[in-house]
């Protein structure tokens, strides 16, 4: 690696980690009680409503639906029609926050070596957990290591089009696994809200980006590929 390369390797985890500490800054209320895991039962089903990109965003609704429970695991069917798209993908769970099978960016399916730690209840504030996990994504057929780093922050109240809901706010930053020869990995920078109240997130803010290779830093900026607003509209429980 030059050191051209290596700078900027090191400003890419500067910058996330300096974006994770400012997000804390504002954090909510740091003293709030812990939010226990849910209890999932079949026909649970959770909407939302999302927009991604700038200009002319793409736009879709997404349906995840409890199918099955048990000594197995939990299965959750996601749905997503939009005017661009429309698939069916299935997320498998050892636990409820414990993630076998299932997307980390997109709408892409993963298949992890070990489990991933989407929320490791109880959520507290203050809390972290860094890992990182082997997986086979199934839309690239291809195989790679991630990393995901969770910090959980304070309690808010938000608004959703599905009501107001108390809310622990957690950031989320991820390095991908899909470095090329002329690119580095994406860095994801996330911002995700779960609410005990329903069992699931109520809004989430992702970001994420990735930086060209050269020789040596030549002024070119990130280049981003995520821009992405999901919103609860309904729930049944």
């Amino acid at each position: 690696m030059s050191l051209g390369t290596a700078f900027r390797v090191a400003i890419i985890a500067v910058a996330l980690a300096i974006a994770g500490c400012a997000g804390l800054e504002s954090a909510g209320d740091l003293s709030g009680p812990v939010a226990a895991a849910p209890t999932f039962h079949v026909g649970e089903r959770w909407v939302y409503r999302a927009r991604e990109g700038f200009r002319s965003p793409a736009v879709w609704e997404e349906t995840h639906e409890v199918m099955a429970v048990g000594p197995e695991g939990i299965v959750v069917r996601v749905t997503v029609k939009g005017p661009t798209l429309d698939g069916v993908r299935y997320e498998s769970l050892a636990a409820p926050g414990v993630m076998r099978q299932g997307a980390l960016m997109d709408l892409e399916t993963r298949r992890f070596a070990t489990p991933v730690d989407r929320y490791r209840f109880p959520l507290a504030s203050g809390e972290t957990w860094n890992q990182w996990v082997n997986n086979f994504n199934e839309t690239t057929k291809k195989e790679g290591q991630i990393n995901r780093y969770v910090r959980v922050g304070g309690w808010e109240k938000v608004s959703t089009p599905a009501g107001e809901f108390d809310a622990i706010r957690m950031r989320v930053m991820m390095r991908l696994d899909d470095e090329e020869f002329w690119r580095y990995p994406t860095t994801c920078n996330y911002l995700i809200w779960y609410a005990p109240a329903v069992g699931a997130t109520v809004r989430e803010e992702k970001e994420a980006q990735y930086f060209e290779k050269g020789e040596e830093l030549d002024g070119n900026g990130a280049i981003r590929s995520q821009h992405t607003l999901i919103e609860l509209t309904s729930y049944v429980k």
